[in-house]
Protein backbone atom coordinates (compact mmCIF):
# COMPACT_ATOMS: atom_id res chain seq x y z
CA UNK A 1 0.00 0.00 0.00
CA UNK A 2 1.39 3.40 -0.97
CA UNK A 3 1.67 6.35 1.39
CA UNK A 4 -1.05 8.11 -0.61
CA UNK A 5 -3.44 5.17 -0.25
CA UNK A 6 -2.75 4.94 3.48
CA UNK A 7 -3.56 8.63 3.92
CA UNK A 8 -6.72 8.23 1.85
CA UNK A 9 -7.81 5.29 3.98
CA UNK A 10 -7.19 7.23 7.19
CA UNK A 11 -9.17 10.21 5.91
CA UNK A 12 -12.06 7.95 4.93
CA UNK A 13 -11.98 6.21 8.30
CA UNK A 14 -11.90 9.53 10.17
CA UNK A 15 -14.78 10.90 8.11
CA UNK A 16 -16.80 7.78 8.77
CA UNK A 17 -16.15 8.08 12.47
CA UNK A 18 -17.24 11.70 12.53
CA UNK A 19 -20.45 11.06 10.62
CA UNK A 20 -21.34 8.00 12.64
CA UNK A 21 -20.81 9.86 15.91
CA UNK A 22 -24.17 11.56 15.48
CA UNK A 23 -25.93 8.83 13.49
CA UNK A 24 -29.19 7.55 14.97
CA UNK A 25 -30.64 4.10 14.47
CA UNK A 26 -34.32 4.80 13.73
CA UNK A 27 -35.91 1.76 15.34
CA UNK A 28 -39.45 3.23 15.48
CA UNK A 29 -41.51 6.40 15.11
CA UNK A 30 -40.69 8.94 17.84
CA UNK A 31 -42.74 11.63 19.57
CA UNK A 32 -41.77 15.21 20.42
CA UNK A 33 -43.90 17.86 22.13
CA UNK A 34 -43.52 21.64 21.89
CA UNK A 35 -45.02 24.06 24.41
CA UNK A 36 -46.36 27.53 23.63
CA UNK A 37 -43.95 29.98 25.24
CA UNK A 38 -42.93 33.30 23.74
CA UNK A 39 -40.10 33.09 21.22
CA UNK A 40 -39.49 29.43 22.02
CA UNK A 41 -42.67 28.49 20.19
CA UNK A 42 -45.82 30.33 19.11
CA UNK A 43 -48.82 28.18 18.25
CA UNK A 44 -50.36 31.17 16.47
CA UNK A 45 -47.54 31.41 13.94
CA UNK A 46 -46.10 27.88 14.20
CA UNK A 47 -42.64 29.43 14.60
CA UNK A 48 -39.97 29.68 17.26
CA UNK A 49 -36.55 28.63 18.46
CA UNK A 50 -37.67 25.22 19.68
CA UNK A 51 -39.45 24.45 16.42
CA UNK A 52 -36.30 25.34 14.46
CA UNK A 53 -34.19 23.15 16.73
CA UNK A 54 -36.71 20.30 16.43
CA UNK A 55 -36.80 20.57 12.63
CA UNK A 56 -33.02 20.39 12.40
CA UNK A 57 -32.83 17.53 14.92
CA UNK A 58 -35.34 15.53 12.89
CA UNK A 59 -33.62 16.32 9.59
CA UNK A 60 -30.21 15.22 10.85
CA UNK A 61 -31.53 12.06 12.49
CA UNK A 62 -33.41 10.92 9.40
CA UNK A 63 -36.07 9.46 11.72
CA UNK A 64 -39.83 9.89 11.64
CA UNK A 65 -40.87 12.09 14.56
CA UNK A 66 -44.48 13.06 15.35
CA UNK A 67 -44.54 16.63 16.71
CA UNK A 68 -47.41 17.89 18.87
CA UNK A 69 -48.27 20.81 21.16
CA UNK A 70 -48.86 20.23 24.89
CA UNK A 71 -48.94 22.15 28.19
CA UNK A 72 -45.60 21.96 29.99
CA UNK A 73 -47.04 20.08 32.98
CA UNK A 74 -48.40 17.35 30.70
CA UNK A 75 -45.05 17.09 28.91
CA UNK A 76 -43.19 16.32 32.13
CA UNK A 77 -45.77 13.69 33.10
CA UNK A 78 -45.43 11.88 29.76
CA UNK A 79 -41.63 12.13 29.73
CA UNK A 80 -41.58 10.50 33.17
CA UNK A 81 -43.88 7.66 32.10
CA UNK A 82 -42.02 7.04 28.84
CA UNK A 83 -45.10 7.84 26.75
CA UNK A 84 -43.32 10.87 25.23
CA UNK A 85 -39.79 10.69 23.84
CA UNK A 86 -38.70 14.33 23.56
CA UNK A 87 -39.40 17.91 24.37
CA UNK A 88 -37.23 21.03 24.23
CA UNK A 89 -35.87 23.91 26.34
CA UNK A 90 -36.07 21.92 29.57
CA UNK A 91 -34.08 22.45 32.76
CA UNK A 92 -33.14 19.79 35.25
CA UNK A 93 -33.34 19.24 38.99
CA UNK A 94 -32.82 16.23 41.26
CA UNK A 95 -36.33 14.89 40.67
CA UNK A 96 -36.24 15.27 36.87
CA UNK A 97 -32.80 13.68 36.66
CA UNK A 98 -34.39 10.41 37.75
CA UNK A 99 -36.54 10.10 34.63
CA UNK A 100 -35.09 12.53 32.05
CA UNK A 101 -31.77 13.13 30.33
CA UNK A 102 -30.76 16.36 28.61
CA UNK A 103 -28.71 17.74 25.74
CA UNK A 104 -27.98 21.40 26.47
CA UNK A 105 -28.17 24.06 23.74
CA UNK A 106 -28.67 27.38 25.56
CA UNK A 107 -28.51 28.98 28.98
CA UNK A 108 -30.35 31.96 30.44
CA UNK A 109 -31.18 33.92 33.60
CA UNK A 110 -34.57 34.65 35.17
CA UNK A 111 -36.22 37.96 36.07
CA UNK A 112 -39.16 39.25 38.09
CA UNK A 113 -41.50 41.49 36.11
CA UNK A 114 -43.33 43.62 38.68
CA UNK A 115 -46.05 46.27 38.55
CA UNK A 116 -44.69 49.74 39.31
CA UNK A 117 -47.71 50.65 41.44
CA UNK A 118 -46.91 47.78 43.82
CA UNK A 119 -44.02 49.85 45.24
CA UNK A 120 -41.48 47.08 44.75
CA UNK A 121 -37.88 48.28 45.11
CA UNK A 122 -36.25 44.84 45.12
CA UNK A 123 -37.04 41.15 45.44
CA UNK A 124 -37.07 41.31 49.23
CA UNK A 125 -39.73 44.04 49.28
CA UNK A 126 -42.00 41.86 47.13
CA UNK A 127 -41.46 38.90 49.43
CA UNK A 128 -42.20 40.88 52.60
CA UNK A 129 -45.48 42.37 51.38
CA UNK A 130 -48.21 39.81 52.10
CA UNK A 131 -50.65 41.62 49.82
CA UNK A 132 -48.65 40.90 46.66
CA UNK A 133 -49.39 37.89 44.44
CA UNK A 134 -46.93 36.19 42.10
CA UNK A 135 -47.84 34.50 38.83
CA UNK A 136 -46.01 31.44 37.46
CA UNK A 137 -46.53 28.87 34.73
CA UNK A 138 -47.71 25.53 36.07
CA UNK A 139 -44.85 22.99 36.55
CA UNK A 140 -42.12 25.53 35.69
CA UNK A 141 -38.93 25.60 37.73
CA UNK A 142 -36.28 28.29 37.63
CA UNK A 143 -32.87 29.15 39.03
CA UNK A 144 -31.92 28.41 42.65
CA UNK A 145 -32.92 31.68 44.33
CA UNK A 146 -35.94 32.09 42.02
CA UNK A 147 -37.15 28.64 43.10
CA UNK A 148 -36.73 29.59 46.76
CA UNK A 149 -38.66 32.81 46.09
CA UNK A 150 -41.52 30.93 44.43
CA UNK A 151 -41.62 28.15 47.03
CA UNK A 152 -41.74 30.59 49.95
CA UNK A 153 -44.62 32.51 48.38
CA UNK A 154 -46.35 29.23 47.51
CA UNK A 155 -46.28 28.22 51.18
CA UNK A 156 -47.98 31.53 51.99
CA UNK A 157 -50.68 30.95 49.32
CA UNK A 158 -49.37 33.91 47.32
CA UNK A 159 -48.80 32.16 43.99
CA UNK A 160 -51.21 31.94 41.06
CA UNK A 161 -50.53 29.33 38.40
CA UNK A 162 -51.42 29.46 34.71
CA UNK A 163 -50.89 27.26 31.68
CA UNK A 164 -48.88 29.84 29.74
CA UNK A 165 -47.65 33.41 29.41
CA UNK A 166 -50.77 35.03 27.95
CA UNK A 167 -53.05 34.56 31.01
CA UNK A 168 -50.24 35.74 33.29
CA UNK A 169 -49.77 38.97 31.35
CA UNK A 170 -53.53 39.50 31.45
CA UNK A 171 -53.61 38.91 35.21
CA UNK A 172 -50.70 41.33 35.66
CA UNK A 173 -52.43 44.02 33.61
CA UNK A 174 -55.65 43.58 35.58
CA UNK A 175 -53.86 43.74 38.93
CA UNK A 176 -54.79 40.19 39.91
CA UNK A 177 -51.07 39.52 40.35
CA UNK A 178 -48.33 42.06 40.99
CA UNK A 179 -45.38 40.11 39.58
CA UNK A 180 -44.44 37.21 37.30
CA UNK A 181 -41.21 35.41 36.45
CA UNK A 182 -39.96 35.84 32.90
CA UNK A 183 -37.07 34.81 30.64
CA UNK A 184 -35.39 36.57 27.68
CA UNK A 185 -37.82 34.76 25.34
CA UNK A 186 -40.68 36.62 27.00
CA UNK A 187 -39.21 40.08 26.49
CA UNK A 188 -40.94 40.80 23.14
CA UNK A 189 -44.24 40.96 25.01
CA UNK A 190 -42.76 43.92 26.88
CA UNK A 191 -42.91 45.88 23.64
CA UNK A 192 -46.59 46.25 24.38
CA UNK A 193 -46.72 49.90 25.48
CA UNK A 194 -49.04 49.38 28.44
CA UNK A 195 -46.96 46.57 29.95
CA UNK A 196 -43.72 48.46 29.45
CA UNK A 197 -45.04 51.60 31.09
CA UNK A 198 -46.58 49.90 34.11
CA UNK A 199 -43.80 47.44 35.01
CA UNK A 200 -40.15 47.07 36.00
CA UNK A 201 -37.69 44.17 35.74
CA UNK A 202 -35.68 42.83 38.68
CA UNK A 203 -32.96 40.21 38.16
CA UNK A 204 -32.42 37.10 40.27
CA UNK A 205 -28.70 37.06 41.01
CA UNK A 206 -28.18 33.44 39.94
CA UNK A 207 -25.90 32.01 37.27
CA UNK A 208 -27.53 31.30 33.92
CA UNK A 209 -29.40 27.97 33.88
CA UNK A 210 -28.75 25.43 31.06
CA UNK A 211 -31.76 24.46 28.93
CA UNK A 212 -31.86 21.60 26.48
CA UNK A 213 -33.45 18.73 24.63
CA UNK A 214 -35.42 16.60 27.11
CA UNK A 215 -35.19 12.83 26.58
CA UNK A 216 -37.18 10.19 28.46
CA UNK A 217 -34.98 7.66 30.25
CA UNK A 218 -37.80 5.11 30.03
CA UNK A 219 -38.05 5.50 26.27
CA UNK A 220 -34.34 5.19 25.44
CA UNK A 221 -31.34 3.08 26.33
CA UNK A 222 -28.16 4.90 27.47
CA UNK A 223 -26.62 4.33 24.03
CA UNK A 224 -29.66 5.82 22.29
CA UNK A 225 -29.58 8.86 24.57
CA UNK A 226 -25.97 9.48 23.55
CA UNK A 227 -26.85 9.25 19.84
CA UNK A 228 -29.46 11.99 20.14
CA UNK A 229 -27.24 14.09 22.41
CA UNK A 230 -24.50 13.88 19.77
CA UNK A 231 -26.78 15.57 17.22
CA UNK A 232 -27.45 18.53 19.53
CA UNK A 233 -23.73 18.80 20.36
CA UNK A 234 -22.90 18.81 16.65
CA UNK A 235 -25.48 21.54 16.04
CA UNK A 236 -23.75 23.64 18.68
CA UNK A 237 -20.26 22.98 17.31
CA UNK A 238 -21.08 23.83 13.70
CA UNK A 239 -22.88 27.07 14.61
CA UNK A 240 -26.40 25.94 13.73
CA UNK A 241 -27.78 26.69 17.19
CA UNK A 242 -26.20 30.13 17.13
CA UNK A 243 -27.74 30.92 13.75
CA UNK A 244 -31.17 29.82 14.98
CA UNK A 245 -30.96 32.17 17.97
CA UNK A 246 -29.80 35.04 15.78
CA UNK A 247 -33.12 34.80 13.92
CA UNK A 248 -34.87 35.89 17.11
CA UNK A 249 -32.31 37.97 19.03
CA UNK A 250 -29.63 40.52 18.30
CA UNK A 251 -26.27 38.77 17.74
CA UNK A 252 -24.77 39.93 21.04
CA UNK A 253 -27.71 38.61 23.07
CA UNK A 254 -27.84 35.39 21.05
CA UNK A 255 -24.15 34.85 21.84
CA UNK A 256 -24.72 35.16 25.60
CA UNK A 257 -27.46 32.53 25.39
CA UNK A 258 -25.69 29.88 23.33
CA UNK A 259 -22.06 30.30 24.47
CA UNK A 260 -21.85 28.71 27.92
Amino acid sequence: MTVRSVIAALVAFTSLGLSSASAVVCSRTYTLALHDHGLLYSADTDTGIDKDVADELIRRSGCKVIVSLMPRARIWQLIESGALDFSLSGITNDERDKFADFAWYFSNKYYLLARNDAGIRNLASFEKNDNLQLGVIRSFRYSESANRFVDKLQEANRVRQAGGLAPLYQALMQGQIQGMIIEPFDFPALEEKKIREMSSILEFKDPAVPHGLIMSRKAFSPAELEQWRAIINEMRRDGTVGRIFEKYFKPELAATLVNF
